[in-house]
């Protein structure tokens, strides 16, 4: 079962109602009578994957514990338009004074989800992996990867301290200081030992054979085209996982699960994902 750290929704969800809310919400509190009930449904406007439960009973619970959150739907469920997923009931000032802060993480969350599941869907029948990025809005990069997975997705490295990734900026550099790319992925390999997974950035079939010889775990293949690809999972033989990376997109992304590369990765799910449109609906009578 997927799970967010508590400790990770907790900073966020403060965080979130430390901006939004801050020393009070003016409106509610002058105008809703403290003594005031009501009960809201959460509802999407269009369909999509749900994502995100866990931070909208923390951010409730947060704002006031005697609200109560009734979950309609699962986690992950694909929901179709008009359909409730969650109610929340209990003080009218508190369900008004978190609504935003909820809203804008459930609807964040379950876009990138929804978008995950999509390209997910485009790859299927292949050996193909789908991978997120580190291309994330930042402070929410647990969220976001989160529903990465949520929406059938793969993590790639959560940050810079969980795997050795030599990028072109990389490369240029120890160039530079005369390290040819096996060189650099020895050195990088001699630094980290066995266990640490180390990967490697190319833009030609040449050098994915350098970098398959040369003991990489990983083959990062950069904007190739399909051909160029298949090319490339051919020389690399199996020595190394192959991921295909570069301004690859729902219309694309077919062709180059074809080529029989072992992953995708795919920098939009995170840093170009819309936030899915959800409201609040107050019942009334």
């Amino acid at each position: 079962m997927l799970e967010l750290a508590s400790d990770v929704i907790r900073d966020v969800v403060e965080r979130a109602l430390r901006e939004d809310v801050g020393s009070g919400d003016l409106t509610t509190l002058a105008a809703v009578p403290a003594e005031a009930r009501a009960e809201a449904r959460f509802v999407f406007r269009e369909p999509g994957v749900l994502c995100g439960l866990p931070v909208l009973r923390a951010v409730f619970a947060a704002v006031d514990s005697a609200l109560v959150v009734t979950e309609l739907r699962p986690e992950g469920a694909h929901i179709e338009r008009g359909e409730a997923v969650a109610t929340v009931a209990g003080p009218a000032r508190g369900l008004l004074t978190g609504e935003r802060v909820a809203l804008n993480l459930v609807q964040r969350m379950s876009g990138v989800a929804t978008l995950a599941a999509r390209y997910v869907e485009a790859v299927r029948g292949t050996r193909a992996r789908i991978l997120d990025t580190r291309k994330t809005t930042p402070g929410l990069r647990a969220l976001e990867k989160y529903a990465v997975r949520v929406g059938g997705a793969t993590n790639h490295r959560f940050g810079l301290y969980d795997g050795v990734m030599l990028k072109d900026n990389h490369l240029a550099i120890l160039a530079a200081q005369g390290f040819g790319l096996a060189e650099a992925v020895a050195r990088a390999r001699g630094a980290v030992g066995p266990m640490v997974r180390v990967e490697v950035e190319v833009e030609s079939v040449e050098q994915a054979a350098v970098a398959a010889s040369a003991g990489a775990d990983m083959i990062l293949l950069d904007n190739m085209p399909p051909e160029q690809l298949r090319a490339a999972v051919a020389v690399i033989a199996g020595r190394a996982l192959s991921e295909a990376s570069g301004g690859i997109t729902l219309e694309t992304i077919r062709a180059v699960a074809e080529s029989g590369v072992d992953y995708i990765s795919v920098g939009a799910l995170t840093h170009s994902a819309r936030a899915l449109d959800i409201g609040l609906d107050i019942e009334v009578g």
